[in-house]
C-alpha cells in the first residue's frame, strides 16, 4: 500500500484525535498507531499531530481499562508534561486555562498567587543556586531576594 502524502493544512489530526478516544484495546491502539505513523508520509506539522495521537489513544486506553476517574486523569497529565520535557523541573508547574477568563467566578485562578509550598521550593533552590551556581549580578541578587523571602513579580504567598 502507498503512502498518502499529507500536510498540517489538511488537518487531518482533528480526526486522529476523535479516533484516538475510540481506542478500546491493545489490539486497536496498535492499529491505530501504526495506521497513523506507517500509513501517511509526514510533514514537519503532522508528524508531531501524529506522536500526540498516538500517545493519546495509549492514555484513553489506559485511563478506561484501569478505570480513573477525571480526578486520577489529570495526573496522568502532569506526570506526561513533567517526564516529557519538565523533568529537570523541582519547585513546581501551574497551567493556565484562558477560556477561564472569560467566567468571573474564576477571578481566583489569575490573582497573582503562589502556593506556600511552592514558595518554599523556590527558596530552597535559589539558595542551592546560591551555593553552586554563578550568574550575573542581577540575578543573584534576585536568588538572594527570594532565599530572604522577597517575593518577586507581585505575587503573594498563600496557604493551600
Amino acid at each position: 500500500m502507498d503512502k498518502k502524502v499529507i500536510t498540517e493544512k489538511m488537518e487531518l489530526e482533528k480526526e486522529w484525535f476523535k479516533e484516538a478516544a475510540k481506542v478500546k484495546t491493545t489490539g486497536e491502539l496498535v492499529a491505530f498507531v501504526n495506521h497513523i505513523l506507517n500509513d501517511y508520509v509526514h510533514d514537519y506539522g503532522t508528524a508531531c499531530h501524529a506522536v500526540a495521537a498516538c500517545a493519546l489513544a495509549g492514555a484513553w486506553l489506559g485511563c478506561e481499562s484501569a478505570g480513573l476517574s477525571s480526578f486520577q486523569a489529570s495526573f496522568v497529565m502532569w506526570d506526561f508534561i513533567k517526564n516529557w520535557l519538565m523533568s529537570s523541573n523541582v519547585c513546581g508547574m501551574k497551567l493556565i486555562d484562558y477560556d477561564e477568563f472569560l467566567y468571573p467566578q474564576y477571578q481566583y485562578k489569575f490573582e497573582k498567587t503562589i502556593r506556600k509550598s511552592v514558595w518554599e521550593s523556590i527558596q530552597k533552590e535559589a539558595r542551592k543556586h546560591l551555593e553552586t551556581d554563578s550568574a550575573c549580578a542581577n540575578v543573584e541578587q534576585h536568588w538572594r531576594n527570594i532565599a530572604e523571602g522577597i517575593v518577586p513579580f507581585g505575587y503573594s504567598v498563600i496557604d493551600g
